[in-house]
């Protein structure tokens, strides 16, 4: 029996008998308890699409609407994100990038979810998620070396607490669930958050996240952007239920459910979820209803299974505008600081082509890097036999 095994059988040993016994309780299923599990019958939303103030009605849970000064720095934050992604998708149709998946109108979960987290909580994206990776600190360059066909991951998940983004759909909220897990043993109050889409939410993996966190009573936040299509196939062929978020009720998980282009109310439930997880009761499931403006990548033809109509009517619920306009109307934000912040996102947008204009450089070497804490012995008989390659092609040149 290798190490690894042996110590993998160790920590199921461990969990099979930790939190308490949990496994072995049952729990009396109060109409209080599920009340407390189930979601708002409607979207929560703060900000209607013209910016004005909508009165809660029907919520589960009080919410509270985020300060002037946090929403403008949300505000700045997506009027940023929002020309990184142009920028993103015409690098990739000029050849510069192999692939990139759009984000444009999915900036209220993007950046209200990120900028709602602290320094020490684990963030785990999607494919799509490159706005809320550089809204989280990661230079947008790094940020697209993935999808530049370069490196895995150009940056580092350590020091940004940034897991690589997910291709594969779902398996990241494993990932979330065991770190989130981690961090509890560690005794420690930070979370982990992942994102998901609407169609990853039929795969197995997000079920057995759920149900290891609940369990386990894991910190984490589940965070579905719910914008309508898997690609092509519509929300209606992936579920019957009333919404995504009543998915948490099977597992014990609380959920909520958003306006996902209300960045206020995205970041009020946010605050919800993260005290709720901070607090030891386990993780949370927040369904956020948005939209995907462009395709869903640069190789598809989304005119195919929708119509123009549905992207316009989805226009006039841009989350900028909507938040611009309450913030005008509020005294938090003039033409002046409007025209300063586009400057900046101009800047990022000029300097991510400058570095896309140099060429790529790779270390064939570091494939071998970040994969295992300590390489293990077959990880390394791999990589004398990578750099005796190397060595043997230099010989080569040098004897040309």
């Amino acid at each position: 029996m290798t190490p690894n095994v042996l110590h993998n059988r160790v920590i199921l040993r461990q969990l099979a008998q930790s939190s308490d016994n949990a496994v072995m309780q049952t729990t009396v299923v109060t109409p209080d308890l599920a009340a407390a599990l189930l979601p708002s019958p409607n979207p929560v939303q703060l900000l209607d699409p013209t910016g004005a103030e909508v009165t809660q009605q029907g919520t589960r849970r009080p919410y509270a609407m985020p300060t002037p000064e946090r929403l403008r720095e949300v505000w700045r934050a997506m009027v940023i994100g929002r020309r990184f992604d142009i920028q993103a998708t015409a690098l990739t149709k000029q050849g510069r990038l192999a692939v990139y998946p759009s984000s444009r109108g999915q900036e209220a979960c993007q950046v209200g979810v990120t900028t709602s987290m602290r320094s020490g909580d684990w963030l785990f994206p999607t494919y799509r998620d490159s706005m809320a990776v550089v809204t989280r600190g990661v230079d947008p360059m790094e940020t697209l070396t993935q999808m530049r066909g370069v490196e895995h991951c150009g940056y580092d998940p350590k020091v940004h607490k940034t897991a690589p983004q997910c291709t594969p759909l779902s398996t990241q909220l494993i990932h979330a669930a065991g770190a989130a897990y981690g961090e509890k043993r560690r005794g420690t109050d930070n979370v982990a958050v992942a994102f998901i889409g609407d169609g990853a939410t039929s795969e197995g993996d997000f079920h057995e996240a759920l149900n290891f966190a609940a369990v386990f009573e894991a910190p984490a936040v589940f965070f579905v952007q719910n914008n309508k299509y898997a690609i092509s196939v519509p929300l209606s062929k992936q579920t019957k239920a009333p919404a995504l978020a009543y998915k948490g009720i099977g597992y014990g998980v609380a959920s909520e459910q958003v306006d996902g282009n209300d960045p206020a109310a995205v970041v009020a439930v946010m605050d919800v979820a993260l005290e709720h997880c901070r607090s030891g009761k386990g993780p949370f499931l927040i369904e956020a209803h948005t939209y995907r403006l462009d395709a869903h990548t640069n190789a598809d033809d989304a005119t195919r299974y929708r119509s123009s109509d549905e992207v316009t009517a989805w226009l006039e619920r841009d989350p900028i505008a909507r938040l611009e306009a309450w913030l005008k109307a509020h005294g938090a934000l003039n033409d002046d600081i409007v025209a300063a912040t586009h400057a900046e996102a101009e800047q990022v947008a000029s300097d991510l082509r400058d570095k896309m204009n140099a060429e790529a450089t790779t270390d064939p070497m570091s494939l071998f890097d970040n994969v295992f804490e300590q390489r293990t012995p077959q990880l390394e008989d791999a990589r004398r036999m990578l750099a005796a390659e190397i060595a043997a092609d230099a010989e080569m040149e040098d004897h040309k």
